[in-house]
């Protein structure tokens, strides 16, 4: 099963994290060498926000995701092009773009809520909502406590915001995938102590956390999969 798991990891993010990475470095490298003269404003930080929304992009499975990582990517564009002198452009416009994205994201959200399709009387009731969960932090926090007894994953997104899970009173048959992605932000997620945490996500000057309990049993697996940039990742009973 572990084997199965580790091959649905998308090989196209893999690539764009090493390729990520390598370009930092050769950038750093050719800075100290004294062949380029690097501005932390220009070339540093909109080049990781670009980044991460491409690395935000190929790794979500939901529209809202999708709009997450595509506003990261303007964001970072937007940034590199005013500190070039291409674009005139000042906060006051800039704060109001990123108000009108979060609102479209809300918007999108609700939409597909809205239209999610129902089978019968049961899957309105707050135990089937719960069974997948999508959250999304940006500049703010997020916190909530599931007890549905068929938790199946879902997807948690922390952006410069936290999120804070708790799992403790719910229950799972077999293994359960969360997706979880950290930009300057930190995702905090609380687990049964018969719940056997699965960690295959990748760190990017950031850090993964477990301070489970090993069960006595290995029935329920939770697999924590994603990535944590410039963030942090705690997962505990």
């Amino acid at each position: 099963m572990r084997t199965r798991q580790r091959r649905e990891r998308n090989p196209a993010t893999q690539m764009v994290i090493g390729l990520f990475v390598i370009g930092v470095g050769m950038l750093f490298l050719l800075d100290n060498l004294g062949w380029l003269d690097l501005d932390l404003r220009i070339h540093i930080f909109p080049s990781i926000l670009i980044g991460a929304g491409i690395l935000k992009v190929l790794q979500t499975r939901t529209q809202s995701g999708v709009v997450v990582g595509g506003a990261l990517i303007v964001a970072g564009a937007l940034f590199m092009l005013k500190a070039m002198g291409y674009l005139n452009i000042d906060w006051r416009t800039l704060w109001p773009l990123f108000m009108i994205g979060a609102g479209v994201a809300v918007v999108i959200k609700s939409n597909i809520n809205r239209h999610a399709p129902s089978s019968d009387a049961s899957s309105l009731s707050k135990d089937s909502d719960e069974a997948v969960i999508n959250a999304t932090a940006v500049m703010g926090a997020f916190k909530r406590r599931i007890i549905t007894q068929d938790f199946r994953g879902g997807e948690i997104n922390a952006i410069m915001g936290g999120c804070d899970v708790d799992l403790r009173q719910a229950g799972l048959t077999g293994d359960a995938v969360l997706n979880v992605y950290a930009l300057f932000g930190g995702i905090t997620i609380k687990v049964p102590v018969d719940w056997t945490v699965v960690l295959e996500g990748t760190p990017i000057m950031g850090g993964f956390e477990e301070k489970t309990v090993p069960p006595a049993a290995n029935s329920k697996r939770l697999i924590v999969r994603g990535y944590v940039i410039m963030g942090g990742l705690e997962v505990r009973n």
